[in-house]
């Protein structure tokens, strides 16, 4: 009786031992594949602060909250059973359905740029969100989720090539700690900025001396930071966009352009001392560049054909 007991027992810890190496399994492949996706985790972290922009300070978290919820939506509702049933399936899908997404997030780039260079983004700004009414707060929070449904794929199979050996359940729950942990990350990261101007307007008032220093200090860079991370978003769905774009035409056989973009990265990775530095550059200033061009040929044929087309209507 005893050794059947001392038998079962060393069972019942053999299992507990394989249970907890599966779980550090996961967990390391978990960290592998949202390293991998840092890039653009850090797109999606400089594209929304933008979304906020003029909304009221009690509006700001609810909001941050709002898109925080549509991204683990799309993430755990929509990408990630597409995304299994495709790399199981039809894998040859994922880099063409991955190019449409790099498109739109080209056009959505090219756009912002477009209203800037043409004055309508004024326009669009010059009354505060929250004066315009909940229709603007709903079409700004659906915008940013859309937004984020192309960023989300983009983070959800990077994640998904990087552990494409494992089996489907294992790629499955990998996948699942890396949605809920970058969603965490993202969005914790964007509500403590577009916070942070209350943060410090609370120790101006509340603290003495350097404390009370800092958070003036705050409240005034805060506009500056935001504005900032405004002008980087747009640059960053123009970089991402362009990317995906690069290596896609790259895996579907049109090699010439990526191997252009690679040499001029060797060229410059040589250099001593700041090589790596300047080969990244290379490589995100030719994406950039790619997602420019595509999204100024989609915002031509969104924006510009059809006025012309009203015009010589109208004559």
């Amino acid at each position: 009786m005893a050794g059947g007991l001392a038998a079962l027992l060393d069972d019942i810890a053999a299992l507990a031992k394989l249970a907890a190496a599966s779980v550090d399994d996961v967990s390391a492949a978990a960290g592998r594949a949202s390293a991998k996706a840092a890039g653009v985790v850090i797109d999606d972290t400089a594209v929304t602060p933008r979304y906020l922009h003029g909304f009221t300070a009690e509006r700001e978290l609810p909001i941050v909250r709002r898109i925080a919820v549509g991204s683990l939506r799309n993430k755990l509702v929509f990408i990630l059973p597409a995304a299994l049933l495709l790399s199981q399936f039809l894998p040859w899908l994922l880099t063409p359905i991955l190019m449409v997404g790099g498109t739109y997030l080209a056009f959505e780039g090219a756009e912002k740029v477009y209203e800037v260079l043409t004055g309508h983004a004024k326009e669009k700004t010059a009354l505060p969100a929250a004066a315009q009414g909940e229709d603007v707060e709903k079409a700004m929070v659906a915008g940013a989720i859309r937004t984020d449904f192309i960023l989300s794929a983009e983070i959800m199979v990077i994640a998904l090539n990087e552990v494409a050996d494992e089996p489907l359940v294992s790629r499955a729950v990998i996948l699942v700690v890396v949605a809920l942990g970058i969603t965490l990350l993202v969005y914790g990261v964007v509500a403590l900025i577009v916070k942070m101007d209350d943060i410090g307007l609370r120790l101006a008032r509340t603290r003495h001396g350097a404390v009370a220093a800092t958070g003036r200090l705050l409240v005034r860079a805060m506009p500056k930071v935001l504005a900032v991370l405004s002008a980087v978003g747009i640059v960053a769905m123009l970089w991402v966009g362009g990317h995906i774009l690069l290596v896609g035409v790259d895996e579907l056989g049109w090699h010439a352009l990526y191997d252009l973009v690679h040499r001029a990265e060797e060229a410059v990775h040589t250099v001593p001392g700041v090589g790596g530095t300047l080969a990244w550059l290379t490589n995100t200033l030719a994406s950039a560049l790619v997602g420019l061009v595509v999204g100024a040929v989609v915002v031509a044929v969104v924006h510009l054909l059809p006025r012309r087309r009203v015009a010589a209507g109208a004559h």
